[in-house]
């Protein structure tokens, strides 16, 4: 029988090391591993940044490691040749007794298969344990390849009442520096930052991550997430700050007339147009599009409108709400754009996953039903 105890401690350790690369690794997963004799720790390692060594790599090259030992990684060992070679070929040189694995990679290219290769070769191998845990740090990689679109985290800031900005507009600050700084690690993590050519316009902003390395806790260069912008009608010039701070932009649109592309293709824009659904952009076909180019995880930093239309396509998978010590009135601009509801058993329905302070202000983290 497996020794659940150790195997959880260990498996811990290796999810802690995975965690180092939060902010470095997409499109790859976070991976941590960790090299056990006798219950004594042995080597361990983490996938560092994209392209680099896998976890697994990092770990053997920190130690000479004897036949029998146990090795604990957070993600099945890769068996297929990608930017590196399979993982699964160094394990089976170094002959473990056994292998604890967190949970199977949903990548089809390995799912399963590094696992049966280390079976085959006479190892132990144990899986699932802490895959709770696993799953959560790497949930927009799980969900690129079970759901097809990536994991959308939908930020939104408001007041005690639930409104954004007053009805003229005006909405700087709602929500105190803490809690503004809080949200930068947030688009630190995502692979890409959502937001409409309405936002971009009205609030000027600049969709960057605006944390250094040091602040990150890591030692390579701060990782910029693609911004992507719904813009059905081209409203768009290029003159926006989100295209001098540097850093890929992706524009999704309706329009297809060429000569309305050059701005924005000048001002180094990547233009996709999409299909036409009721005169808006199909959000199921953008977010199948941005799966197929490797993006994991998505932030929101949008208005009310596109806030609500992810929310009725049910493309929500977690909602990170910050609430202000204020009111601001029901004249107030709301949240959601959700049409009008005449029963109460249409409202969208949310479990509340976290509460907690930030500065002056409230955090809410909480999981739409349909999750």
């Amino acid at each position: 029988m497996p020794n659940l105890a150790n195997n959880e401690y260990w498996m811990s350790r290796a999810l802690q090391l995975a965690r180092k690369g939060l902010y470095s690794t997409a499109p790859n997963p976070r991976v941590g591993c960790v090299i056990v004799r006798d219950n004594i720790l042995v080597a361990e390692g983490w996938h560092e940044y994209t392209g680099g060594p896998h976890a697994e790599i990092n770990a053997i090259n920190h130690a000479d490691i004897e036949p029998g030992s146990e090795i604990y990684v957070t993600l099945e060992p890769c068996s297929h040749h990608g930017k590196t070679p399979p993982c699964v070929d160094a394990l089976l040189n170094l002959k473990p007794a056994k292998v604890i694995i967190a949970m199977q990679d949903p990548n089809p290219q390995v799912s399963g298969n590094g696992i049966d290769q280390l079976k085959q070769a006479g190892i132990e191998v144990i899986t699932g344990v802490l895959e709770v845990q696993a799953r959560e740090l790497n949930c927009g990689f799980i969900s690129r390849f079970e759901n097809k679109r990536p994991y959308i985290r939908l930020k939104m800031a408001g007041s005690l009442d639930g409104r954004t900005a007053l009805s003229n507009g005006k909405s700087q600050w709602i929500t105190g520096e803490k809690a503004r700084r809080d949200v930068q690690f947030m688009r630190a993590r995502s692979s890409a930052i959502l937001s409409s050519a309405a936002t971009v316009l009205a609030d000027s902003p600049s969709l960057s991550v605006r944390l250094s390395a040091e602040e990150l806790n890591q030692q390579r260069e701060v990782s910029q997430p693609v911004k992507v912008i719904v813009d059905s009608g081209l409203r768009l010039s290029g003159q926006e700050k989100i295209f001098e701070q540097g850093g890929a932009v992706w524009i999704y649109t309706l329009i297809a007339d060429k000569d309305r592309h050059r701005p924005l293709l000048a001002a180094g824009a990547d233009i996709t147009v999409l299909e036409d659904l009721d005169g808006h952009i199909n959000l199921n076909a953008l977010t199948e599009h941005l799966a197929s180019r490797e993006i994991n995880e998505i932030h929101t930093e949008c208005g009310q409108t596109l806030a609500g239309a992810l929310m009725r396509e049910k493309l929500v998978d977690e909602l990170v709400l910050y609430l202000a010590p204020q009111f601001l009135g029901s004249q107030a601009r709301g949240l959601l754009d959700l049409g009008e509801l005449t029963e109460m058993d249409f409202t969208p329905k949310c479990k509340i996953k976290q509460l907690r302070s930030v500065g002056e202000d409230i955090r809410i983290t909480l999981t739409p039903e349909w999750c």
